[in-house]
C-alpha cells in the first residue's frame, strides 16, 4: 500500500517531478521557436495556452474559495490574476498585457515554482490545480515573450511598475483592514524565505520592490534596444 505525505513539502519527489516537467516543456518550447514563429501551429499553440490559463486559473480561484476565509481565500496574489493577463496577452498581443506577462510571468510567478505556498500534497486535486496554474502562466510567458518574441519597451516597464505598485498599496491596505497577509507584504511568512535577509518590516517590502524594479529594468534593455542602439529615444 502506498502512503502519501500528509502535507506538501518543498523539494520532495513530487515537487522535483514538477520542476523536471517544467524544465522539459520549457526547453521544448524554446527549441521549437524558429519553426513556430509566424505559423498556423504557433497561433494554435498560443490559443491552447490561453485557454489553459483560463481553465486552470478559474479552477484555482473556485477551489480557493472553499472553505472560505477572509484571511486566505481572496484571489489577491499576483499569480491569482496573472493567468487572466497571460491569456489576454496570448490572444491580443497588446502592449500592456504583454508587458505584465513578461515581468510577472517570467519573474514573480517563477518564484512560486521554487518557493511554493502550497500545503496540499500529491495526489490531492489542489496539488494538480496549483501546479497546473503556475506552470501554464510561466509557459505562456515563455512562449509569448521568448518564443514568439513579443517583449516590452520602457513604456511597458513603467506601466508594469505602476500597476504592480497599485497592487502593492491595495494589498497593504486590505491586509491592515482584515488582519491578513496576502503577498506577505505586511509580515514575513513563518517559514524561512529570502525575505529574512532583507530586513524587518516595512524595510523588506521597500528593498524587495527596489530589487524587482532594478531586475525588470535590466531585462528590459534587450527589448528597448539599448544594447544595440545606445542613445535611442524612449
Amino acid at each position: 500500500m502506498v502512503t502519501w505525505a500528509a502535507e506538501f513539502t518543498a523539494y520532495s519527489p513530487p515537487h522535483l517531478a514538477v520542476l523536471a516537467l517544467f524544465s522539459a516543456v520549457t526547453t521544448g518550447l524554446l527549441a521549437a521557436g524558429p519553426r513556430l514563429r509566424g505559423s498556423t501551429a504557433g497561433d494554435s499553440l498560443a490559443l491552447v495556452l490561453a485557454w489553459g490559463n483560463v481553465l486552470l486559473g478559474v479552477s484555482s480561484t473556485v477551489i480557493g474559495l472553499s472553505p472560505f476565509s477572509l484571511h486566505h481565500s481572496l484571489p489577491l496574489q499576483i499569480c491569482d490574476f496573472a493567468w487572466a493577463v497571460v491569456a489576454w496577452a496570448l490572444v491580443t498581443r497588446r502592449p500592456l498585457p504583454t508587458a505584465l506577462t513578461y515581468y510577472w510571468g517570467l519573474t514573480l510567478c517563477v518564484q512560486a515554482l521554487v518557493q511554493p505556498t502550497l500545503t496540499q500534497p500529491f495526489p490531492q486535486l489542489e496539488f494538480f490545480v496549483f501546479w497546473g496554474k503556475h506552470l501554464v502562466i510561466v509557459w505562456g510567458a515563455v512562449y509569448l515573450c521568448l518564443v514568439l518574441r513579443h517583449g516590452p519597451d520602457w513604456r511597458g516597464y513603467r506601466r508594469a511598475a505602476a500597476w504592480t505598485t497599485v497592487w502593492l498599496v491595495a494589498v497593504l491596505c486590505l491586509n491592515a483592514l482584515l488582519g491578513s497577509n496576502y503577498g506577505y507584504v505586511n509580515r514575513k511568512p513563518s517559514e524561512a524565505t529570502v525575505l529574512d535577509v532583507l530586513g524587518p518590516w516595512p524595510v523588506y517590502v521597500v528593498v524587495e520592490m527596489a530589487v524587482v524594479l532594478v531586475a525588470w529594468a535590466l531585462i528590459t534593455l534587450p527589448w528597448a534596444g539599448v544594447l544595440r542602439r545606445r542613445g535611442a529615444p524612449d
